[in-house]
């Protein structure tokens, strides 16, 4: 049972959830150094890097915010949020309960 209180996530739950955007990141990675030849995994591809890069980049504002009200400096909010998106910014002080 966890001691987080009902609705904050735990230590472990955020771990994980911040391992998915890493996991799309290796996937990118992957799919540059050695390019799919197959359909669906160049379909794929495309969609993380929509999703990596556009969809991150646009949470940068909101991520600043939410930091700034932390005391995180701009640049490391855009950083993290590039890096592992809304799962950064919005469990931010989560992670160390």
């Amino acid at each position: 049972m966890s001691d987080a209180p009902v609705g904050v996530p735990s230590r472990r739950t955020v771990l994980a959830l911040r391992s998915i955007p890493v996991v799309g990141w290796v996937f990118l990675l992957v799919g540059v150094v050695r390019p799919f030849q197959a359909r669906w995994l160049r379909v794929a591809f495309w969609i993380d890097v929509v999703l990596s890069i556009g969809v991150h980049a646009a949470q940068i504002p909101a991520a600043r915010a939410v930091a700034a009200e932390r005391g995180i400096s701009g640049r490391r909010a855009a950083v993290m949020t590039m890096l592992f998106g809304a799962t950064w910014w919005k469990t931010l002080g989560e992670a160390e309960q």
